[in-house]
């Protein structure tokens, strides 16, 4: 057995190498260590990565999505139509602009947003459309566009959890269904800017709102008896969500690896399938890979989590039972999502939403450890400790050989 049999897997970590810590250093040593051309640099690798026109990054994802929002007009009296199987974010950033929140039901085998319960939540005060593509498989695009068409809507969606996935083979980001796609540089994601997030988008315009928005507001302009050497005017109220030249050495660095770590992400998640296959253990199932998904196009799994859904009952035994076995086994799983509309503060807002598919997939959901420092050995110890606890008996070995 590895010597990595003890060590504590957690269901996301991030993995930083020496080119990585190369990069912090030498943007260290710069002389510009905010604000500088990295930030550039950054944008224009990952407007290439995702095939948008144009990116902005920003300090976190929750910054990406609120300025998205701001920049697109979102304000009181408007509300937006959002799953409740995700971060709290989403939604809160809506709430920051005040404006409302609605919340459709999701998909059972997937947790995305179901198209048909959203357009049946559309009304005169909904002024878009935010899906969020949960564990990195996209949410049913084509459909939703459709429904903001028919309503004059706009799309912006939350792909906190899928970069480099695609959706009919085109990459998330690319903007072909939306008006601006987000992102989050978390450490337990894809790539990590220690934190961080970007607004992709084919706009120009939105890409010059959002960027305004990101600094203050400002708007760069002589200075009266600067001479034209500097100055800014203020006519509207901004934030300052700019993201700093080292972090972006390391997001720079990172993505480099990104298609190396997207292609040991979906090996170990095929591993993950066939181990759980083999146990025959028909109260556990993975959540959908993508060609399985219920409607609509064909979709790419960018596996940001490998999530998997017990019916507890059937395997008599409660979902903090197993998470305790697990845990005492140097295994780290976590919950994805309790589901927003059910947080107090929007129960109080609300009152309480009828999202009963979302509230079922959270009672049978677990995110099993998945991240690029794994090997497969690790997936067969994480599917052997998932056996003996259901069964309740010492560890079985795996039932797929190498």
């Amino acid at each position: 057995m590895s010597e990595r049999l003890h060590e504590r897997l957690h269901y996301g970590a991030h993995l930083i190498d020496e080119a990585d810590i190369a990069a912090v250093v030498e943007a260290l040593r710069s002389e510009r260590i905010t604000q500088g051309p990295r930030v550039a640099e950054l944008e224009a690798r990952l407007a290439r990565c995702t095939g948008a026109a144009h990116a902005s990054v920003v300090n976190s994802g929750t910054a990406a999505l609120h300025l998205a929002y701001a920049a697109l007009g979102l304000g009181p009296g408007d509300e937006i139509i959002t799953s409740p199987i995700t971060f709290v974010a989403t939604a809160n950033a809506a709430r920051m602009l005040g404006a409302d929140v609605r919340f459709a039901d999701v998909c059972p085998d997937s947790g995305n947003i179901d198209p048909e319960s959203v357009a049946r939540l559309v009304g005169p005060r909904t002024r878009g459309i935010v899906p969020v593509h949960f564990a990195g498989l996209p949410a049913e695009l084509r459909e939703l566009r459709r429904i903001a068409d028919r309503h004059g809507l706009w799309i912006v969606e939350d792909a906190a959890h899928a970069l480099g996935a695609a959706y009919e083979q085109e990459p998330v980001g690319s903007g072909r269904y939306s008006q601006a796609t987000t992102f989050s540089f978390h450490p337990v994601k894809h790539i990590t800017t220690g934190e961080g997030g970007a607004v992709c988008t084919n706009d120009a315009r939105l890409k010059q709102a959002v960027d305004r928005l990101r600094e203050h507001g400002l708007v760069r302009a002589p200075a009266p008896g600067s001479g034209g050497h500097f100055g800014y005017q203020l006519d509207r109220l901004g934030y300052n969500y700019r993201l700093c030249d080292v972090m972006c050495a390391l997001g720079i660095s990172q993505l480099d690896k990104l298609p190396r770590w997207l292609e040991r992400r979906r090996a170990l998640a095929a591993l993950y399938r066939a181990e759980l296959a083999a146990l025959g253990t028909p109260w556990l199932t993975p959540t959908a890979s993508g060609s399985e998904a219920q409607g609509g196009g064909a979709r790419l799994h960018a596996q940001h989590l490998f999530s998997v859904l017990i019916d507890f009952e059937r395997a008599g035994v409660s979902r903090a039972q197993l998470m305790t076995a697990l845990v005492e086994q140097g295994i780290v799983p976590m919950v994805h999502y309790i589901p927003v509309c059910d947080q107090p503060y929007y129960v109080e807002l609300y009152g309480r939403a009828g999202c009963e598919r979302a509230r079922a997939f959270y009672e049978r959901e677990l995110s099993l450890p998945l991240h690029a420092r794994m090997n497969d050995e690790d997936v067969r110890r994480v599917v052997s400790a998932l056996d003996s606890a259901l069964r309740g008996g010492e560890p079985t070995g795996s039932r797929v050989k190498p």
